[in-house]
C-alpha cells in the first residue's frame, strides 16, 4: 500500500495490543511504515509485535488519523449484548401492578475504626469483628436482619481509604446510607469520602454518632462538622437524621433501627419479583470444594436455583443459593443478599449479574467478555516485557540517577474486592518518575507460573492474604524473584511508598521452617480437632508460628499448641514422618490443607 495514500477521514476503531501488520492497513499504511516510524522514535518493534497504546496514538498523530482504542473483543461483546439484552440505555420499566414492597438495602459507611462493624455486630448479635486482620474490615459483607416484623438488608463496607471502589459499589446498590462517625474523632477524610459517594448515588443519609459513652465524645462538634459538609441535623433545622449510639454499650441501637424503618416506609421501595432477575456482584472468590462463589444483592426479579446466569466474563447455571445465615435457599427475591454457586469463574466485584434466556446465551456473552479480558491481559504483559522492571529496593537508586523507574508487579489477592482495592491504592502512588505496571492481577495463591511471569518481565510478586506454595518459593529463590506478602493493606502501601523515597525499613524475613500436609482429621474430647499430618518439608516444631493454607490462601494464623508422634509428645518432627498437630484456636481442618511453620528474622537494608 503506498505510504502517501490518504488516511481515513472518519474515526478508526483500533484494538489495544494491535501489531503493525494489523494497524497499518486500517490507516492505509503498510506494516513497514509503522515499524520504520517507531524505529526513528527509538522503539525496536517487529511487524508481529503487540504495540502499546502510546505507540498506536503516536503513529496515528504523525499521519493525521483519528483513532479510538478499544479492548480486543469489545465491539463483538457490545453486539452480543444488543442482540440478547436489547437497548440497555433504557431503564427497565415495570407496570405499577407488578411492583411489590421490598426490604431497604442499607449501606454502613464511615472512617476506619469508627465502629461500623461493631455497630452492625450489635444489630446482628454476632461477632464479625474478631475475625478481621488487625480489627479492620477488608471484605464486603451483606446481611439481613429481622426486627419488629420488618426486614432490613445491611451492606458492611470497609472503611479504609484504599477500599474506595468497594464503598462506591456499595453506594450504587443502596437505598439508605448509615454514616458512622465516632463522637470523639469527628468527621475524618474517609467520612467526607463516604458522604460524597452517598450524595453521588443520591440516597438519604442517616448519621450514627458512635462512641457517645466515651468521656471525650462531643456530639455537638460532630454535628457542626456535618453541617459544614452540607448535612444539617434535624435538631438544627435541617433534614439529616442523627442518632447517638454506642455500639460497645448497645445504646441507641433500637432508636437507629426505628428511624431506618420509618425512612424506608417513606421511600416506598418496590420491585417486580417476577421480572428476569438482575443483581450486583459485591464480592467473589474461589472456594475449595465449592468452586467460584459470588456474593450478590438481587435488585430486580427473583433469582432461582437452576437459572442460567452471566456476570462479567463468568457464566453458568445457579447450582445453589446460600443465604447470610449459611443455609441453602431455593430462591432470592429483590433486596436479598446471597452467595451464588455455579459460575464458570469468579466474576469481578461490581459486575452485573443477570439471568439469560438459556445457557447458550450466557456462554456466548461471558465467552466474548473473557476473550476481551484475555487479549487485554496479553497486551499488558507484552508492554511490561518491553519495560524492564526495577526491584523494589532499587527504585530510589534509579530515581536518584534521574531515570524513570517502572515497578512491574504480579499481584495476587484472596478475593476480587481486595485485588481491586490494592490495585487502586498502588496506582495512587504513581509519580512522574515512578510508573507502576501490573503484569498480571489474579485471585488465588502464588504459583510457579506467577514466578515464571515475574522473572520474564522483571516483576515483583505481591501477595495480599495469600502465600506461595513450596515449589513457587523454591523457583523464586532460583530465579531471584522477589515475593512480598501482606495481610494488612497499610503495611503494603507503606512499604511501596518507603521504597520510592529511599526509606525502606529493615526487612523482616519470614523463613519457612516446615510444611505439613493434613492427611486426616481426628476429633478428641475436650481438645477438639487434631490434624493427622505428613511433614513434606523442613521441621515442624512445637510452639512455632504457623499459617494455615487452603489452596495457597491464608485462612488462619496462630501457633502450634500440641505436637505428637504416635501418642507421645514431641518437640519436633522431621520431614518424611507423620505427626499429630493441634492448633491454638482453629478447628476448621480439612484433608489437603497445608500447615506452614515459620520464623521471623530482621534483615537490615544495605
Amino acid at each position: 500500500m503506498p505510504s502517501n495514500a490518504p488516511v481515513p477521514e472518519s474515526e478508526v476503531i483500533v484494538e489495544r495490543g494491535s501489531t503493525p501488520q494489523q494497524l497499518g492497513p486500517k490507516l492505509n499504511r503498510s506494516a513497514g511504515d509503522v515499524v520504520r516510524f517507531l524505529l526513528l522514535q527509538g522503539e525496536m518493534v517487529t511487524a508481529t509485535q503487540a504495540l502499546s497504546d502510546d505507540m498506536i496514538e503516536l503513529f496515528a498523530a504523525e499521519i493525521g488519523a483519528r483513532v479510538r482504542l478499544v479492548d480486543p473483543g469489545e465491539e463483538q461483546e457490545a453486539a452480543l449484548r444488543a442482540r440478547y439484552f436489547g437497548d440497555e440505555s433504557q431503564e427497565d420499566v415495570d407496570d405499577e401492578e407488578d411492583l411489590r414492597p421490598r426490604p431497604p438495602v442499607i449501606t454502613v459507611m464511615g472512617h476506619v475504626d469508627h465502629g461500623k462493624t461493631l455497630l452492625l455486630d450489635r444489630i446482628r448479635e454476632t461477632n464479625v469483628v474478631s475475625g478481621e486482620a488487625g480489627g479492620i474490615t477488608q471484605h464486603i459483607g451483606a446481611y439481613q436482619v429481622d426486627w419488629n416484623g420488618h426486614t432490613l438488608t445491611f451492606i458492611d463496607t470497609p472503611g479504609h481509604e484504599a477500599f474506595t471502589a468497594m464503598r462506591a459499589r456499595g453506594a450504587s446498590v443502596t437505598d439508605i446510607v448509615v454514616l458512622v462517625v465516632a463522637g470523639d474523632d469527628g468527621v475524618m477524610p474517609q467520612t467526607v469520602e463516604a458522604i460524597n459517594h452517598a450524595k453521588a448515588a443520591d440516597v438519604p443519609i442517616v448519621v450514627a454518632i458512635n462512641k457517645v459513652d466515651r468521656d471525650d465524645a462531643d456530639p455537638n462538634r460532630v454535628m457542626q462538622q456535618l453541617s459544614e459538609q452540607g448535612l444539617v441535623p434535624e435538631a438544627w433545622g435541617g433534614d439529616t437524621i442523627t442518632v447517638e449510639v454506642s455500639a460497645l454499650q448497645s445504646l441507641g441501637i433500637e432508636d437507629l433501627l426505628e428511624h431506618l424503618i420509618v425512612l424506608a416506609e417513606v421511600l416506598e421501595l418496590k420491585a417486580n419479583p417476577e421480572a428476569p432477575a438482575r443483581g450486583a456482584v459485591l464480592e467473589a472468590n474461589l472456594d475449595v470444594g465449592r468452586g467460584p462463589v459470588a456474593t450478590v444483592i438481587v435488585q430486580r426479579g427473583t433469582l432461582r436455583v437452576g437459572d442460567p446466569i452471566v456476570a462479567g466474563p463468568a457464566w453458568g447455571r445457579v447450582k445453589a443459593l446460600i443465604n447470610d445465615q449459611g443455609d441453602q435457599a431455593k430462591e432470592a427475591p429483590p433486596s436479598t443478599p446471597v452467595q451464588v454457586l455455579g459460575l464458570s469463574e469468579p466474576p469481578i466485584a461490581g459486575d452485573e449479574l443477570r439471568v439469560t434466556d438459556d445457557l447458550s446465551v450466557a456462554r456466548a456473552v461471558g465467552g466474548a467478555r473473557e476473550q476481551r479480558m484475555r487479549f487485554s491481559s496479553f497486551a499488558q504483559a507484552g508492554a511490561a516485557s518491553r519495560s524492564p522492571g526495577a526491584k523494589l529496593e532499587d527504585i530510589f537508586e534509579q530515581i536518584s540517577r534521574g531515570e524513570t523507574a517502572t515497578l512491574n508487579i504480579v499481584l495476587r489477592a484472596d478475593v476480587q474486592g481486595s485485588l481491586e482495592a490494592v490495585t487502586e491504592s498502588l496506582r495512587k502512588l504513581e509519580r512522574d518518575e515512578v510508573r507502576i505496571s501490573f503484569v498480571q492481577r489474579a485471585v488465588g495463591g502464588i504459583t510457579e507460573s506467577d514466578v515464571d511471569l515475574a522473572a520474564a518481565s522483571g516483576a515483583t510478586i505481591i501477595g495480599f492474604n495469600v502465600r506461595p506454595d513450596r515449589r513457587a518459593r523454591e523457583l523464586a529463590d532460583q530465579r531471584t524473584v522477589e515475593i512480598r506478602t501482606y495481610e494488612i493493606i497499610y503495611k503494603l502501601i507503606e512499604d511501596i511508598h518507603a521504597a520510592m523515597v529511599g526509606m525502606l525499613a529493615p526487612e523482616i524475613e519470614e523463613v519457612v521452617t516446615g510444611d505439613a500436609e493434613v492427611r486426616a482429621v481426628f476429633r478428641v474430647p475436650r481438645i477438639g480437632a487434631v490434624a493427622g499430618c505428613y511433614v513434606t518439608n523442613g521441621v515442624i516444631t512445637r510452639g512455632s508460628k504457623v499459617r494455615f493454607l487452603r489452596e495457597g490462601v491464608v485462612i488462619w494464623k496462630g501457633a502450634i499448641s500440641s505436637l505428637k508422634r504416635f501418642k507421645e509428645d514431641a518437640r519436633e518432627v522431621q520431614s518424611g514422618y507423620e505427626c499429630g498437630i493441634g492448633l491454638t484456636d482453629f478447628q476448621d481442618l480439612k484433608e489437603g490443607d497445608v500447615i506452614e511453620t515459620y520464623e521471623e528474622r530482621e534483615i537490615p537494608r544495605t
